[in-house]
């Protein structure tokens, strides 16, 4: 079953970002002629607010994201926006009408697909477009800390790439939950990432970055690893040895490699390997106490709405490469419909 209302849109085709290639967002075109999907079993039919701005995204368009679409494809995977049909087998589906947000492929497009195992309701009051990164961001911040990382009050968190979508969500929540938080970012993000909750800001690519974490915490407890190549020596060498955690959940600037040799003989630390999507599939109560918990910290007023920027449609290329350039700060969104 699908709306037919007057405020929406019964046209089969719709506007989409399409990547035709795997060399990069610049081959990311606009279409207006894409056929509209259709519900499969134990999916929804979203008529998508608002798609959030992830590097996965970026990724995809290489073709380096593990088990990612084949060009062409409509890109984009995150959305927040209003169901619009049910697929067969959906076992006591939400209301047509309903604003959720959760992950399905096309999200750059007027309508999207989602499954239903996956989709939650927009918090009341809230936008789509202040929703999204609540199942991927936070999600996999609120994964990286809680159950993989074992936070504790009192602790030394390390974040890379704090600026960023997940790492802002980390930020916020590892000085809720009581650590000394120390964040890494380029120069021009420093205050924003400060007002976050962050007790000091480094310069990602400072030379000295682990020696200056050193001489600052004597060693940290916990690093959420989303740079790779970059620093992951870095974080390595501060861990303290045997207790402490290595969270890996991104590569953005390139793989990182670690030998038997290494974490036997140089750096003796627990490293654990984080993708939200495996996740949410492979562990699904632990996925959903994640979302319960998130309910919990919206309530409490510590996860407050997000403020993305929104851009057109066709503005989508340039986003991405900005992205990819390290030129962008928080969570980014386009809008289908402008």
């Amino acid at each position: 079953m699908e709306i037919d209302e007057q405020h929406h849109t019964t046209a089969q085709t719709v506007r989409a970002l399409v990547q035709q290639s795997h060399q990069g967002p610049k081959d990311l075109t606009l279409t207006t002629d894409r056929p509209r999907p259709t519900p499969g079993p134990g999916e929804y039919l979203i008529r998508v607010g608002a798609a959030g701005v992830n590097f996965a995204d970026v990724m995809q368009t290489h073709g380096t994201y593990s088990g990612g679409p084949q060009a062409p494809y409509v890109a984009g995977f995150e959305a927040a926006g209003e169901i619009a049909g049910v697929g067969p087998d959906v076992e006591t589906p939400m209301r047509i009408g309903t604003h959720v947000v959760g992950a399905g492929p096309g999200a750059f497009a007027q309508y999207m697909t989602m499954p239903a195992a996956g989709v939650i309701p927009v918090p009341s009051g809230w936008s789509d477009a202040e929703a999204l990164g609540l199942v991927l961001n936070w999600a996999t911040a609120l994964a990286a800390l809680k159950p993989l990382g074992e936070i504790k009050r009192g602790e030394v968190v390390l974040v890379h790439a704090a600026a960023g979508g997940v790492g802002q969500a980390a930020v916020r929540l590892a000085h809720h939950y009581g650590a000394r938080v120390i964040a890494t970012a380029s120069p021009a993000k420093h205050d924003s990432v400060k007002a976050l909750g962050a007790d000091e800001v480094l310069d990602s690519a400072h030379p000295g970055l682990a020696e200056e974490i050193k001489r600052l915490t004597g060693g940290v407890d916990l690093v959420l690893e989303s740079v790779g190549q970059a620093t992951f020596e870095a974080s390595l060498s501060v861990t303290k040895p045997f207790t402490g955690r290595v969270i890996v959940f991104g590569a953005s600037s390139g793989n990182a490699a670690v030998t038997t040799h290494d974490l036997v003989f140089t750096h003796q630390v627990q490293l654990k390997g984080l993708h939200i999507g495996a996740l949410a599939s492979t562990a699904p109560s632990l996925y959903q106490s994640l979302l319960v918990e998130i309910e919990a910290l919206i309530a409490q007023g510590t996860y407050p709405p997000g403020a993305p920027q929104i851009h057109p449609l066709a503005d989508g290329p340039a986003v991405l490469q900005q992205l990819e350039a390290r030129q962008t700060r928080g969570k980014h969104a386009l809008d289908p419909w402008r």
